[in-house]
């Protein structure tokens, strides 16, 4: 079995960060369509009811194996359309077997779908059973990325409580996109998450690998005052440069929002609030290009219902 762990730091370069980032600008909806239109309801459920017979005897079991063209297994299919019964009766048959970890054509797991479709009890039940936090999808997501991204609070508490051991490691990496969890729940604008993710050890001025925004940075880049507020009274650093040699103040240039200008002003060095001598104008155009690009990959999260 092929499963996509959490790569190594020496993995990214930039050459791959940009195919990655043209794969996240694709249609958003396919983050979702796992599973929904491979089986209609009634095949389903007879998947289902066929489960239940054989999952009394010792012998090799067909439901572990059946699989659909995109790659679901039964428990992806279950958990999908929220059949917690089904779901809950093949976690019990199959505690820290490789099943609970398949990954379909997305490299979604269980796990993955369980956050996705906000059922805590699901996730609870799934880590305790042995499914692996550390698998990532094909944007680079852990479970834990993906509950930031979403602001589930429910789903982070249940993964963070449940997964102590590899939790720092998880937090901190990056997905394709170059955002660990902190980031995530701040371009998102969650507050309570970015709390907790502090208080939980996560580096506060963490920077991204693909431009060296750290959270701070990316707050300021989408005009969101409240998180802007937020980081600094956590203790965000003002001073950190990004790659291209801007503070977070530097990115209040051109903004309308006076409130985050004052608020950084105050804090940030005297000899670090002018910008750079070298080419500012083009480096703040090619900023905020890179922002519009951003934004349309931070949205690749929809729904069906």
């Amino acid at each position: 079995m092929d499963l996509h762990r959490m790569p190594k730091q020496a993995d990214y370069t930039f050459d791959n960060m940009e195919g990655k980032h043209a794969d996240a600008l694709q249609c958003h909806e396919e983050y979702f369509d796992s599973g929904l239109d491979s089986l209609k309801e009634d095949e389903l459920l007879t998947s289902f009811e066929e489960m239940t017979v054989s999952a009394h005897t010792e012998e090799y079991e067909p439901w572990r194996s059946a699989i659909t063209d995109d790659g679901d297994t039964l428990l992806h299919l279950a958990v999908i359309h929220e059949s917690t019964e089904h779901v809950l009766q093949m976690i019990k048959l199959s505690h820290n077997h490789p099943f609970l970890n398949v990954q379909n054509h997305q490299r979604q797991t269980a796990l993955h779908l369980a956050v996705i479709t906000e059922q805590p009890q699901l996730v609870d039940r799934l880590l305790k059973a042995g499914a692996d936090p550390i698998l990532v999808d094909n944007r680079g997501n852990t479970a834990l990325h993906i509950a930031c991204k979403k602001g589930s609070l429910a789903c982070f508490g249940v993964i963070t409580q449940n997964c102590q051991r590899h939790l720092a490691s998880i937090a901190s990496f990056p997905n394709y996109s170059g955002h660990n969890c902190l980031h995530l729940a701040s371009i998102n604008g969650y507050v309570s998450l970015v709390e907790s993710l502090v208080q939980l050890g996560a580096d506060i001025n963490a920077q991204e690998p693909c431009s060296g925004r750290t959270a701070l940075h990316l707050a300021v880049d989408l005009q969101n005052p409240t998180m802007v507020r937020c980081l600094l009274d956590l203790g965000a650093n003002v001073n950190c440069l990004n790659y291209g040699g801007f503070t977070p103040y530097h990115l209040t240039y051109g903004r309308q929002n006076e409130q985050i200008r004052s608020q950084l002003y105050e804090k940030t060095a005297q000899e670090l609030r002018e910008l750079p001598d070298s080419d500012s104008d083009s480096d703040m155009e090619d900023l905020e290009l890179f922002e519009v690009l951003e934004v349309d990959i931070y949205d690749d999260i929809k729904f069906g219902k």
